[in-house]
């Protein structure tokens, strides 16, 4: 008979293993809207969800929820690739993303 375990309670900000998870990066929020550069989707919606950085490695990643129209499917993406939202149509130079230029807080 195998005894499990409990699982005991990480003090609050600690990272579980390797990975630490913030909910705001760059000036997002969890659930503000983003672009996402080369998702090969057409008119795919997204939504920020977390920053995740592997403290062991360096390697970081952006994770969003969404996709196609009425999907709701969690992916990550390098911080390169996500940008803050733009209005269709919009000229100008190419955009920027967010790990070179993050928002700022409009307070």
């Amino acid at each position: 008979m195998t005894v499990r375990r409990k699982q005991r309670a990480d003090a609050p900000g600690q990272p579980a293993g390797n990975l630490l998870r913030t909910s705001e990066w760059a000036g997002l929020h969890k659930g503000d809207a983003v672009d996402v550069s080369d998702t090969r989707l057409r008119s795919a919606t997204w939504q920020f969800v977390a920053h995740v950085r592997n403290v062991a490695s360096g390697d970081e990643w952006i994770e969003v929820v969404g996709g196609r129209s009425g999907d709701r499917k969690l992916r990550s993406f390098p911080p390169s690739r996500v940008f803050a939202p733009t209005k269709k149509g919009r000229r100008g130079g190419p955009p920027v993303s967010l790990a070179d230029a993050p928002r700022l807080p409009l307070e």
